[in-house]
This record gives structure tokens, C-alpha cells and sequence, in this order.
């Protein structure tokens, strides 16, 4: 499967995830593996005591790019109430130090609920001090364990993005979102509402992600080999098993459905922002519709403002 992936032209990111994937015994086989097909290759594990220096230097060694770990609350009392582990929060920062120590970039992620919406300014200064390369918000979908945590509403969600993207040039460290794509609305917005020139946008860094949504630039494998545009959406159209990874994302009608602008509903299939965002794919399969418009996004396109 690696094998194949090898020879995408330019080769994806693999992300080995779970679960725990520190949980597999072969997992620095399988980064040199991929380290040898130069795939860029990185690790989220779970925050465990498992995540010694002594690991971190031999992930660094088998050549993994980057690891992740997940902050949700700004101190021991709302992340480990958020994970639900008690602990979790010291074996998060001391996992963070370890990575850090090892030479190997660190991502945090942060997911975003109505619980914890409006700590985030306190949780971004504590991205800052564990050094992090880039901070990853991830905007909850209400599917699986998730439906026992509050969404943030559209409203609040608008603001906090614009919060994002006003502040991103202070913080020390690359700021990203998950399951949000209309952030890069907000950015390309007030780009243009601060008067910068049309080349510097099309040079942005935001500009490197336009269009990227679930099923389009990204595809899931769990461990059993099925293929799901993300993890958040359980329709698989085929198993690595027997098809291979770029058969499927490439030949599947699920995938080939999901990268046609046109099939997109509702507010998402007439936004002028339609190619730079595509609505969160996965939280519009969690209301109902996997094609229908984007819930978390309150903006209403021109084309519709008429009628609304």
C-alpha cells in the first residue's frame, strides 16, 4: 500500500493515527519503510507515559516529520475533564518537551467545542510555551463520541476564525484549521479588506490549502484497510485489501463525487467562496447530507442574499 502511495506525483503526507499508534509494535519499521519511498511521514499518538525521550529520538531517527498531540484545555482541570483521563494533561506537556527535545516539529491540535470556544486565546499562550510549529484547530462534527460535546454555533465560530486570523501574525507558531475550510474565506477577506495586493494573496500560505476538504487531497485508512473520505464519515467505497489506496481515491464514485464542485447544495453550492472553501464535507454528513451546505458557516452567498 505504501508502495503505491510512493508513486502519487507529488507523494501525500501519511499520518499514522488511531487510537494510539505507538500501540504498534512494527511502527518504526513501517516509518523507515516509508522513509525509504520518500513519503513524508508523521505521528499522532495519544498522550501516554509511553512518549519518553527515548522514543522521541528513536521517531527522529526513522525519519518521522512531525507529531501531534492534542491540547483542549488551557490547564490540567478542563483537558483532562475534555479527555476524560486524569493525568492526560502533565503526560501532554511532557510528551510536547520530549518531542521538542528530539528535534522533531510539533503540532498541537485543539478541538474546538462549545465547551472550550472561549478559552482558546489562553490555550493558544500555552501552544506558545510548548514551542509548537503549528497550532491545528479541529471544529467538532457531532458524530461518534463526539455527539456528547457541544458544537460551537455558526456565530461563534465566525468570530473565532476572524479571532484566528487577526492574530496569526503574533503568535509564534503556523496556525491551521480542521473541519473549518471556510477560515480561508475569512482570510482572503480581510486580505483583501486591508488592501493587499492581489499577488501577495495568490503568495499567502493560506492559498496552499484552497479547495483541499474531505475526499479532495484527503482519504482515511483505518486498520481494517477501509477507505472513508475522512475518518468522520463511515461510507467506505472500497478496502485497501483488495483495491489499491489510488484506485480508489482516484476511480471511486464516492471520492469522484465529492471533488465535483457541482454537486455541492444549499448556500456551499452557490458561494462565490466555493472554490477556496467546499464546506466541511463530514458535518455535513453528520446533518444529514453529505453534499448539503456546511452548518458551522453562517456566511450567505451574493448569489443568494436576494432570497434570504
Amino acid at each position: 500500500m505504501l508502495g503505491e502511495l510512493a508513486t502519487a506525483i507529488p507523494p501525500p503526507h501519511v499520518v499514522f493515527t488511531g487510537g494510539d499508534p505507538l500501540k504498534r509494535p512494527d511502527l518504526l519499521r513501517i516509518i523507515r519503510f516509508a522513509g525509504a519511498l520518500e513519503l513524508p511521514v508523521a505521528v499522532a499518538p495519544s498522550a501516554t507515559m509511553a512518549v519518553t525521550g527515548a522514543l522521541a529520538r528513536e521517531l527522529k531517527q526513522a525519519g518521522v516529520s512531525a507529531i501531534s498531540l492534542s491540547v483542549d484545555g488551557p490547564a490540567a482541570a478542563q483537558h483532562d475533564a475534555a479527555r476524560g483521563v486524569l493525568g492526560c494533561f502533565g503526560w501532554t506537556l511532557a510528551a510536547a518537551a520530549h518531542i521538542r527535545a528530539a528535534g522533531i516539529p510539533l503540532q498541537v491540535n485543539t478541538l474546538v467545542t462549545g465547551e472550550n470556544v472561549r478559552q482558546l486565546e489562553d490555550i493558544a499562550a500555552l501552544v506558545g510555551r510548548t514551542g509548537a510549529a503549528r497550532w491545528s484547530l479541529f471544529f467538532l462534527v457531532g458524530v461518534g463520541r463526539g455527539r456528547a460535546l457541544t458544537e460551537a454555533d455558526a456565530l461563534e465560530a465566525e468570530r473565532t476564525l476572524r479571532w484566528v486570523a487577526a492574530s496569526a501574525s503574533r503568535w509564534p507558531f503556523l496556525v491551521s484549521t480542521t473541519e473549518a475550510p471556510h477560515y480561508r474565506r475569512v482570510v482572503l477577506q480581510q486580505l483583501r479588506a486591508a488592501g493587499v495586493p492581489d499577488p501577495e494573496i495568490a503568495a499567502h500560505p493560506i492559498r496552499r490549502t484552497f479547495g483541499l476538504r474531505d475526499g479532495n487531497g484527503i482519504m482515511f485508512i483505518a486498520a481494517n484497510g477501509d477507505v472513508t473520505p475522512p475518518g468522520f464519515v463511515p461510507v467506505s467505497p472500497g478496502n485497501v485489501r483488495s483495491n489499491g489506496p489510488l484506485e480508489i481515491y482516484r476511480s471511486a464514485p464516492l471520492f469522484r463525487a465529492l471533488r465535483d464542485p457541482g454537486r455541492l447544495k444549499g448556500r456551499c453550492g452557490r458561494c462565490e467562496f466555493g472554490d477556496v472553501c467546499g464546506g466541511s464535507r463530514a458535518r455535513a454528513w453528520a446533518h444529514g447530507d453529505l453534499f448539503g451546505e456546511d452548518p458551522l458557516c453562517p456566511w450567505v452567498p451574493r448569489a443568494m442574499e436576494a432570497t434570504v
